[in-house]
């Protein structure tokens, strides 16, 4: 019989990969097959424009008023540091396990392996959101389309909401599991659709805005942009966990550096050039959507409680009109069904790592010969993604919302980590020039400091049993117990993998290592 699926050797080494980083592995998957331009696509996809600005502006405003600009600012801060700490790390070593290998060379194989787990335990509660996500928004577009509130209140029927969420999961995992060539062409016309749909609504908002005929609207001020007149501490840091979480996905980018023509420093740039694009394309929303509508708790007020989830569907046809108004809708189903299927990337390209160097099972290190993409750990993902999302549905729809509020721990909890092994593996270069000294330095550990404060500020809010939905389990938040739990739950797999796979766990597999000082030009 001829094995479907190639795995990789232990001595295939990754092309390019300099000194210090010699044991890594490469994984059989489809070289040069993605450029500047379509990496920077996939991590703008990930994240998901159009559907985070309209479920993240309202609740924004909500906690810090006018001020939710300046919060923007303040969430996209970290993630720039973090970036820079991406970049470096994937200059020395261009490994699609990105977070996990390079935790592993800095901090060893134990930390290595939970922050590993931290971003595929992430990645499966945003997948699963995304695909419930989209179902709604199929739901509330068919009935825009056909104007029956019958058939956009199917999302209501369990059964038919849950089965169509399935769907929608098998879908993206098909469309991944069959490579990077059809993802990039598929993401390049649903990226391009929402910037453009965004475009269109932020020139007709301040137009519209200016024109001094709706009552809601305001002028602009520059004290959006400051975040010292936020009235507190806590309001500021409930709106910077809401920024936070808008820009969570752009290090997909980095998971596809084996992929990329030139792996060393492509995936970096590819990284900036997203995070440029989605702090411009939401700044330029939140001043429109501002400016249109207010922070007025009535009426199309972005600070409306009954609208705040879904601002856009309030602000689509006062703002763009009944026909181009059905366009925001379709931006939104296309950008939360497009995140959907390249949130793929990275938690199947992190298990396609993690099994190659053993640290997990070695059946998911298979890389289809013909797609030259991670099936089983692809499908693996999708399969953990339905069942995920059936079982939480059907439990308990508290118990499924409040794993999302869990997810910002997970999202911290790594993203700091990984910044803090950025400046531990390039310990030795810090002082061999300025550029070192704060691009492998003192940016990533101002970022990984910063993420690491809002992770413990969560961990010691998210104890009340208020916070959430207010479920508790024997007097503490379950939104506690549910985050605390997924990372516990880690530590015993690990512990399990430990006694399978002790050759990974000594380090015989994946080195602790620092590069090699080489003198650059």
């Amino acid at each position: 019989m001829v094995d479907v699926e190639a795995r990789p050797q232990a001595g295939d080494a990754v092309p390019g990969v300099g000194d210090g980083a010699g044991d890594v592995r490469a994984k059989g998957l489809s070289g040069n097959s993605v450029g500047l331009v379509g990496s920077a696509v996939i991590g703008i996809s990930t994240v998901a424009p159009v559907y985070c600005l309209t479920s993240t502006l309202g609740p924004t405003v909500g906690e810090v008023g006018p001020q939710m600009p300046a919060v923007f600012l303040a969430g996209f801060l970290p993630m720039l540091l973090v970036a820079f700490a991406y970049r470096e790390l994937n200059k020395a070593v261009p490994d699609c396990g990105t977070s996990f290998t390079w935790t592993v060379k800095a901090f060893g194989p134990r930390v290595g392996w939970m922050c590993g787990w931290g971003l595929v335990i992430a990645t499966i509660i945003v997948l699963s959101n995304l695909a419930g996500v989209a179902t709604s928004f199929f739901y509330l577009l068919l009935g825009e389309l056909t104007g029956s509130g019958s058939v956009a209140a199917l999302d209501d029927n369990k059964p038919v909401h849950v089965l169509t969420t399935l769907v929608f999961i098998a879908v993206a995992t098909a469309i991944s599991y069959r490579g990077m060539t059809v993802t990039k062409g598929v993401q390049y016309a649903l990226v391009g659709l929402q910037l453009a749909v965004l475009a269109v609504f932020a020139v007709l908002a301040v137009a519209k805005a200016r024109s001094g005929d709706f009552a809601g609207s305001i002028d602009f001020s520059w004290t959006w942009l400051d975040p010292f007149a936020i009235e507190s501490f806590s309001a500021f840091t409930a709106g910077l966990s809401l920024s936070i979480f808008m820009f969570w996905g752009w290090d997909a980018c980095l998971t596809v550096n084996e992929e990329t023509q030139g792996s060393e420093k492509t995936p970096g740039r590819a990284a900036m050039l997203a995070m440029a694009v989605l702090i411009a394309s939401y700044l330029l929303t939140a001043v429109a959507a501002q400016m249109f509508s207010g922070v007025g708790t009535k009426g199309l007020g972005l600070g409306n409680p009954d609208t705040s989830g879904n601002v856009f569907a309030a602000l689509a046809d006062p703002v763009m009109g009944t026909a181009l108004g059905v366009l925001l809708f379709v931006a939104v189903l296309a950008s939360a069904a497009a995140s959907l299927q390249t949130t793929f990337i990275p938690v199947a390209r992190t298990v396609l790592a993690m099994s190659a160097y053993q640290a997990l099972p070695p059946s998911f290190a298979r890389v289809h010969p013909r797609f030259k993409s991670p099936g089983r750990a692809t499908v693996a993902a999708g399969i953990a993604t339905g069942v995920f999302y059936a079982v939480m549905t059907y439990l308990s729809e508290n118990v499924l919302i409040d794993t999302i509020y869990a997810l910002g721990l997970m999202i911290c909890f790594y993203y700091a980590i990984t910044a803090f092994a950025c400046t531990w593996y390039f310990r030795a270069e810090l002082r061999r020039s300025a550029r070192d000294l704060f691009l492998k330095g003192v940016l990533p550990v101002l970022g990984g400091l910063l993420l690491a404060a809002v992770f413990f500020k969560t961990l010691i809010d998210i104890r009340d049993p208020a916070y959430g939905t207010g479920s508790s389990v024997l007097g503490v938040g379950s939104v506690f117990v549910i985050g605390v739990g997924l990372l516990l739950l880690g530590l015993v797999i690990m512990l399990v993998m430990q006694r399978r796979s002790p050759a990974f766990f000594r380090g015989q597999v994946l080195a602790r290592s620092t590069p090699a000082l080489v003198v650059e030009d």
